[in-house]
């Protein structure tokens, strides 16, 4: 979009060009504008990252905690200090903020500023040393720009012309194709009747994109009939989205309003609470988690759910919507009775709420929560996230909860730590599908086999000992405690496993070192295959695996795949799973030289990771890899041969070689000067020398 870069250039001049001294520059415009989105843009803008030594970005919005804001900050400057601040008082935050930016040259952002208080709040954090630091802040309020101070230099966003509104409905509606001529007046009356608003414009872009031909003269004429300037008619608009939902994703949608504003939530967090829910229906051809991917690449689809961030291979990993709908949404499931969102820190925001309420979203202190008179003997969901979080200095009383909501089917306690006792009270909520917990407990109690409906189970925390009931819940479908080491060889996999025939992804932590030295253990067989839903699986071995002759029957069904330390005779079982779409191989064994792969092997196969593995040679024939889109190279010193498919192959995407050999990586960029003369223009090939971490490599 032109006006995008035209703003872009502007801003960039002010942040990189003019006096040594601190500034602040604001970008200042009505909801819809855009301003989030071209902060975003300037802060992973290269020549900006080139010029700046240090960068952090705060969301502050309406509600706001001060610890929070600064936490947020620092922990964009150091990372691996997270939990250290998470204990530290504000005021020392407030200096210890000061110290790591004093002598760099900055870039803070803080997007959607609502009023100065927050400004004062941090304001001393921001050393001044003359060397051009720049602080950039969005808001929707003049005065807040004002009461920063003089050196502030204001950007006010302007709305597009017509031309730019229609020209981005055009790309939103039909990509790189052209709108056909019987639509093409139409398509401009819609776009000059958006106001020059790009939220407008994307959002009926959404509503257009699912609408017939015949459809657009309805959308055209109720958008006439609203004036866009200003919040309430933003809302009549994104009523019309909504309207043109169906029920399903209506319910999706609304389920936004839960979180908090901008909070960044993770995919699989939310499929697994519409699973949980009952909103997602299964089909035959599809399981539940699948179809809950499809409602969620729809509503993004339909411009109303925002990619927040990507893993580096391209896969969603988190989601927000724009305030402007999130406020939306919490008005609209009010007035529908689907769902309340509680937040604030006085006691007002935490009383009267409705006997009949059935769903709950709780963002307020902790302590307010304790004391709250709540009764809501219906409540089918609470979903709590606090601030002020007392523990570990006091252990935070929640016992209410297990006694008075007994109906509950939703109960998410995973934003704080209840500490080190797990609450047997949880026996009491035999309807629960989804139960998510955090603390520092040793133990779960042989009661959580009461939960006879439970299908997702999130327990966080690292030395929790399993009861063997668990083994009796047959219905739990998502159970991060299988992560944990309590399946080891010696209890036998196949057994353990077979008591969960409804699993949908499985982590496993093999202790190879107890099985016995005995030959008939060291020729076993384990043999997965009955897990019919079984889509994705992890097994982490032990370094003694690999000298073992053990043999893996994988689920026909499986479509990811992770193997760390695998045994030799598993490899030749992978090529014939066909539907594995994603396969991750580390630490193979030392006598693996030779990986072959035979015609028709892998026809699914998108992502291939390899890493640190010790293969000399990867054969394959020209027909291999038909689907491959990513490949990630780690660590493979030793490889000095890879398949002739790479050459010739016309859906690859991104190729990543990391700390491999200077002959590896001259293959590769030999493929890509290949690819290149083929017309893949889009190819991406990135060669990391310096070690990263596995998560910057998913």
């Amino acid at each position: 979009m032109v006006a995008l870069s035209d703003q872009i250039e502007i801003v960039t001049t002010l942040l990189v060009r003019g006096s040594k001294k601190l500034e602040i520059v604001s970008i200042l415009g009505m909801p819809g504008l855009g301003k989030t989105t071209l902060a975003k843009k300037l802060y992973n803008d290269p020549s900006v990252r080139c010029h700046f030594h240090t960068f952090a970005w705060s969301t502050v919005s309406q509600v706001y905690n001060g610890k929070n804001l600064l936490l947020e900050i620092l922990v964009c400057i150091v990372p691996k200090l997270s939990e250290q601040y998470a204990k530290m008082k504000e005021v020392d935050l407030v200096e210890e903020l000061y110290k790591r930016l004093k002598r760099n040259r900055y870039l803070i952002i803080l997007d959607d500023l609502w009023d100065g208080e927050a400004w004062t709040l941090m304001e001393k954090s921001f050393p001044d040393d003359a060397n051009g630091s720049r602080i950039l802040l969005t808001s929707r309020n003049h005065k807040v720009a004002l009461h920063v101070g003089p050196t502030n230099k204001l950007h006010h966003l302007r709305s597009l012309t017509d031309e730019e509104s229609w020209e981005l409905l055009r790309k939103k509606v039909f990509h790189n194709e052209e709108c056909p001529p019987a639509l093409h007046e139409l398509g401009v009356q819609i776009a000059k009747n958006c106001k020059g608003l790009p939220l407008i414009v994307i959002i009926i872009a959404g509503i257009l994109a699912t609408r017939e031909p015949d459809g657009w003269e309805e959308v055209a004429q109720r958008l006439s009939s609203y004036t866009v300037l200003g919040t309430e008619e933003c809302r009549d608009i994104l009523e019309l989205s909504y309207r043109n939902l169906p029920d399903y994703l209506q319910r999706c949608l609304l389920y936004f309003g839960a979180f908090k504003e901008d909070q960044e939530i993770p995919i699989w967090r939310l499929k697994y609470l519409w699973i949980a829910e009952g909103f997602v229906q299964e089909t035959e051809m599809k399981s539940l988690e699948a179809v809950a991917e499809e409602y969620m690449i729809d509503l993004i689809d339909r411009s109303l759910v925002m990619v927040a961030k990507r893993r580096f291979l391209g896969k969603i990993k988190t989601c927000h919507i724009h305030d402007l709908l999130h406020e939306f949404c919490v008005l609209k499931a009010k007035e529908e009775n689907f769902l309340r969102f509680l937040h604030g820190n006085d006691d007002s925001c935490i009383y009267n709420v409705s006997s009949n309420i059935h769903r709950l979203g709780i963002h307020s202190k902790l302590e307010l929560f304790e004391r709250s008179i709540l009764f809501c003997p219906r409540l089918r969901c609470l979903l709590l996230s606090a601030d002020g979080c007392r523990y570990p200095f006091q252990q935070p009383n929640i016992s209410f909860v297990f006694h008075i909501f007994k109906l509950l089917r939703v109960l998410d306690l995973g934003q704080f730590n209840v500490g080190d006792r797990f609450p047997s009270e949880v026996e009491l909520l035999v309807e629960l599908r989804f139960l998510a917990i955090k603390g520092t407990m040793r133990s779960i109690p042989s009661s959580i086999a009461n939960l006879s409906n439970l299908e997702t189970f999130l327990l966080d925390s690292n030395d929790a000992a399993l009861p063997d009931t668990i083994l009796n819940m047959n219905k739990l479908r998502h159970h991060d405690t299988l992560s944990t080491a309590w399946i080891s060889y010696g209890q036998g996999i196949e057994k353990i496993v077979r008591k969960f025939p409804n699993i949908r992804e499985l982590k496993c932590e093999l202790d190879y070192e107890k099985l016995e030295a005995s030959t008939e253990n060291r020729g076993s067989i384990v043999d997965l295959s009955f897990l019919n839903r079984l889509e994705s699986l992890s097994i982490i071995h032990d370094d003694y695996a690999t000298i073992c002759k053990i043999e893996y029957h994988f689920p026909l069904n499986l479509k990811k795949l992770t193997l760390s330390y695998f045994p030799c005779g598993t490899v030749s079982t992978l090529g014939k799973l066909p539907n594995l779409e994603v396969l991750n191989l580390s630490y193979g064994p030392h006598d693996w030289k030779i990986w072959e792969m035979k015609e028709g092997e892998f026809p699914k196969l998108k992502t291939l990771r390899m890493g640190a593995l010790c293969t000399l040679r990867w054969i394959g024939c020209d027909d291999s890899l038909p689907c491959l889109e990513k490949l990630v190279l780690s660590r493979c010193e030793k490889l000095t041969e890879i398949p002739s498919c790479l050459w010739y192959a016309s859906t690859l995407e991104v190729i990543m070689v990391q700390q491999c050999s200077d002959f590896l990586t001259s293959l590769v960029c030999e493929i890509e000067d290949e690819q290149r003369s083929m017309g893949n223009e889009d190819l991406k090939v990135h060669i990391i020398p310096e070690e990263k971490s596995d998560s910057e490599a998913e």
